[in-house]
């Protein structure tokens, strides 16, 4: 490694290894722990002896006693704002590329879904068809596919974190394949984290210009747009980091373009 990565990995490492945090982890365990082993004791003296926890069978989940239950706030709004319209559309088929497993197995309950990702799936559902395949290189014919979609997929493209090749390029590929397989009329639901300028977050995503994203798709109908700042779920980011949520839609050429 070069000076400056090793001083940069040294740094990480540091504030991995903070000593405040270190306790504060310790504590917290310490405490949970505790809360662990005083309800077992408690447990046991409610009980009568066929129902007493026994030491062997002891499955300790001490870490779920919180104040709130947390929620991954991005998959969380833009699964169900997809979910949502998708349903609404009643599109005949759909296709994923690549998202969240759990918003792709249950809204193929409710439209019949046919997954795309580069890894297969480790269980099996029957409503839910799979294709192994890249977001770069689609298995659909060009303009086939009615409803689509591919919800914070692009801007890992090309970045190697799920093993892809390296490929400066590859968010744009992507939506370019994404375009080429979209029919006449057909909706693309897509998300990706925008700020007021491009950069790369390595290896883990890209950050689009809001603008810059536009481009991409300005040849596409914008039918909704939302961002997630924060916790919220929002109509304006009003120039604040987000995760965007559009809804595009293909034109249906009219009679004269086609002669």
């Amino acid at each position: 490694m070069k000076p400056a990565q090793i001083t940069w990995m040294a740094r990480r490492v540091r504030r991995a290894l903070g000593i405040r945090r270190a306790f504060a982890r310790v504590v917290h365990r310490w405490r949970a722990w505790s809360r662990f082993w005083q309800a077992r004791d408690e447990y046991n003296l409610a009980a009568r002896p066929e129902q007493r926890a026994l030491l062997e069978n002891l499955y300790p989940c001490v870490y779920d006693a919180t104040d709130t239950t947390e929620i991954e706030p991005v998959y969380y709004f833009q699964d169900c704002w997809a979910f949502e319209r998708i349903v609404a559309d009643r599109p005949p088929t759909h296709v994923d590329v690549g998202s969240h497993h759990k918003y792709v197995a249950l809204l193929s309950k409710v439209v019949p879904v046919t997954m795309v990702d580069i890894r297969p799936l480790s269980v099996h559902m029957d409503s839910l068809a799979f294709m192994e395949g890249s977001i770069l290189k689609l298995p659909f014919h060009d303009g086939s596919v009615p409803s689509l979609s591919s919800l914070c997929v692009v801007e890992h493209i090309g970045l190697g974190r799920y093993g892809d090749a390296i490929d400066p390029d590859g968010s744009r590929k992507a939506i370019l394949e994404l375009k080429r397989v979209l029919a006449p009329g057909a909706s693309l639901y897509v998300s990706v984290p925008v700020d007021n300028r491009s950069y790369v977050e390595f290896n883990a995503h890209r950050v689009f210009a809001e603008s810059e994203f536009r481009g991409m798709v300005d040849d596409l109908e914008l039918l909704d747009r939302r961002y997630i700042v924060g916790n919220q779920f929002l109509a304006e980011r009003a120039g604040q980091p987000a995760v965007a949520c559009f809804h595009l839609r293909r034109s249906i050429p009219d009679r004269g373009e086609d002669r």
